[in-house]
């Protein structure tokens, strides 16, 4: 049995896992959706102090307050720079961490992951921009939109522009990775190398196995079972 701890990205909570838990815990395994603080259902959190070091408590105090061992990290989006820092923090707890469409690290000991300012930053938080949406979540439609944009909250600036220092104990930790094809990140990898194919690509910049869904940004809304059957498959 694998016990997965789910870390949603900006501007989500635990809620964004709510269709994903299920499958998991169909399979024999169980899984932990955290909401960070200031952001989903602890939205009224939300201070100027907020930020990396917060989201990594929050994730650190599921893991022990629920006794859970060999665990599997599971970042989206910007809190792939959580789920490392955790993982660097807890080596005796974390088994793998697995990157969902966003940020994962280098085995540097330098500071890194502090973004810059890409959106609107109002009183210390950053709203969901509409174009963002748009841009990276197309497939995110009708009933699964409306629900996105009502449960939607600000994030916390500091969690974007806090970099993560880690150890040389995180370059003992197992990675993983999934990509969504509709999203920004695989683009990226690509668009360094322009004449090669993903998997080429992909094979030289990893260090881990990897799976491509067929989703915009947020698979855990448009693709909740075909992600969490991924995710036990890499977790092995």
């Amino acid at each position: 049995m694998t016990e997965f701890v789910l870390i949603p990205g900006a501007w989500l909570g635990a809620w964004a896992w709510k269709e994903v838990v299920p499958v998991i815990e169909k399979g024999g395994h169980s899984a932990y959706p955290v909401t960070l603080t200031g952001m989903g259902e602890r939205v009224h959190l939300a201070t100027e102090g907020v930020g990396m070091e917060t989201g990594i408590q929050d994730v650190l105090n599921v893991i022990r307050y629920n006794d859970l061992d060999e665990v599997v990290l599971v970042g989206h989006s910007f809190a792939g720079k959580v789920a490392a820092a955790v993982a660097d923090r807890a080596t005796d707890k974390v088994f793998k961490v697995i990157y969902l469409d966003g940020f994962h690290p280098e085995k540097v000991r330098t500071p890194q992951g502090a973004f810059p300012d890409e959106f609107p930053v109002e009183s210390g938080r950053v709203p969901l921009p509409k174009e963002f949406l748009e841009s990276v979540g197309k497939d995110v439609r009708g009933a699964d939109r409306e629900r996105f944009f009502s449960m939607a909250t600000p994030t916390p600036v500091k969690y974007l522009r806090d970099p993560i220092t880690l150890s040389a104990g995180f370059d003992s930790i197992k990675s993983a990775y999934i990509f969504c094809t509709l999203g920004d990140t695989l683009s990226w990898y690509l668009s360094q190398s322009p004449n090669s194919s993903v998997d080429d690509v992909l094979k030289a910049n990893l260090d881990g196995p990897y799976r491509l869904i067929e989703t915009g940004h947020w698979p855990m809304i448009t693709k909740p079972k075909e992600l969490a059957e991924d995710l036990v498959a890499l977790a092995k």
